[in-house]
């Protein structure tokens, strides 16, 4: 039995609508993938920060009474050195 011109051009309308909608998702996850640059700095700094860091607390408690600087500085030095491997740390999560 042949179909009647209503339920053609219902059908086709949602394969229209169909058709549409994935061009439309396409586009959407087209655009989500594309993310910022690269992020290859990330690596080198996150480890000079950590060891700048780590090297800044080694000078304090060795050589930190020889330092003027670091002398006047006093107690901040180790908040200036656990500082600097926090910040390491919070570098380290841009990685991806």
């Amino acid at each position: 039995m042949p179909e009647s011109t209503t339920r053609k051009d219902a059908a086709m309308k949602k394969k229209a609508s169909r058709h549409e909608a994935n061009a439309t998702k396409r586009a959407e996850r087209a655009q989500r993938v594309s993310g910022p640059g690269t992020r290859r700095w990330v690596p080198p700094t996150f480890i000079t920060v950590g060891l700048v860091g780590v090297f800044w607390l080694i000078t304090y408690y060795i050589a930190g009474a020889q330092i003027p600087f670091m002398m006047q500085l006093g107690g901040w030095n180790v908040l200036i050195g656990m500082g600097a491997m926090a910040a390491s740390f919070g570098i380290a999560t841009l990685w991806k």
